[in-house]
């Protein structure tokens, strides 16, 4: 099980802190604009462990016509007889452009692995390829940055039972979801086995504790900043916990209890 911080973060100094970061978000998308960047970030992690909110906190405040958010449904019928990565690769950044995926084509390291939705070759080649398809990307002058957020088996089901009831929560409800705490031992070595061989020196994974979502969303983001330059930077605020934000495989040590 993750580490997770003890410490608490009142909403309003919780809205003053992000309001800061959200600022240094605004610098960095001038940065990409100007300088023609490609910046690519990608969310992965349990069903509920807050990606659409972390998106949001990260871009409420973006240019839209220079930001974009992909969420892709499952794959058409066509769709599933092309390249497995050709329906992301045309929702890379263009020159300019901040692009945000929630899920990618890390579904196949999880989701389809775990659901039996792809075959064993088909995720056998996946992991044997997708290291090397990002290697290229890095070499075309698009930063990769990848974050798993990762909760408790107990948060996510006191969160899934919210997403029940919540009548503004409905579209968030999904039969995958329904077997998130059946399948949780699944999912948690499919998760192992992702890191361990996808996390690369041209694109590692960083690994975030997502039991509170005020604080992974400011540490997110604060990290974030930290791996991307750009003029004017506010290195004051930066503020990372260590318990909540870990590098892959640097901080793999400190999870000795990462299957659970």
């Amino acid at each position: 099980m993750l580490p997770v911080s003890n410490s608490e973060i009142h909403e309003h100094t919780y809205e003053a802190d992000l309001r800061l970061l959200q600022i240094e978000l605004v610098k960095l998308q001038r940065h990409i604009i100007q300088k023609g960047k490609r910046l690519l970030v990608i969310l992965e992690g349990r069903d509920a462990a807050g990606k659409d909110g972390s998106i949001k906190s990260i871009t409420e405040h973006l240019s839209p016509r220079d930001s974009r958010i992909v969420a892709l449904n499952k794959p058409s019928p066509h769709e599933e007889g092309e390249w497995y990565f050709q329906r992301y690769v045309a929702q890379l950044p263009t020159a300019g452009e901040f692009v945000l995926f929630n899920r990618s084509w890390y579904n196949r390291a999880g989701v389809e692995k775990v659901m039996g939705f792809c075959t064993d070759d088909q995720y056998k080649q996946f992991m044997n390829t997708v290291n090397d398809f990002e290697s290229l990307l890095v070499g075309s002058d698009i930063q990769i940055i990848k974050y798993y957020l990762d909760i408790s088996k107990e948060e996510q089901a006191a969160r899934l039972k919210d997403r029940a009831k919540d009548p503004l929560k409905q579209w968030k409800i999904s039969p995958i979801d329904q077997k998130a705490q059946k399948m949780w031992s699944a999912y948690s070595e499919a998760r192992d086995n992702m890191l361990k061989k996808t996390s690369s020196s041209d694109a590692p994974w960083t690994v975030v504790s997502a039991n509170d979502k005020r604080l992974a969303h400011l540490n997110l983001i604060a990290n974030l900043l930290s791996r991307v330059d750009y003029p004017d930077k506010d290195k004051k605020i930066l503020k990372i916990d260590p318990k909540i934000v870990l590098t892959w495989p640097a901080d793999s040590k400190r999870l000795p209890k990462l299957s659970q």
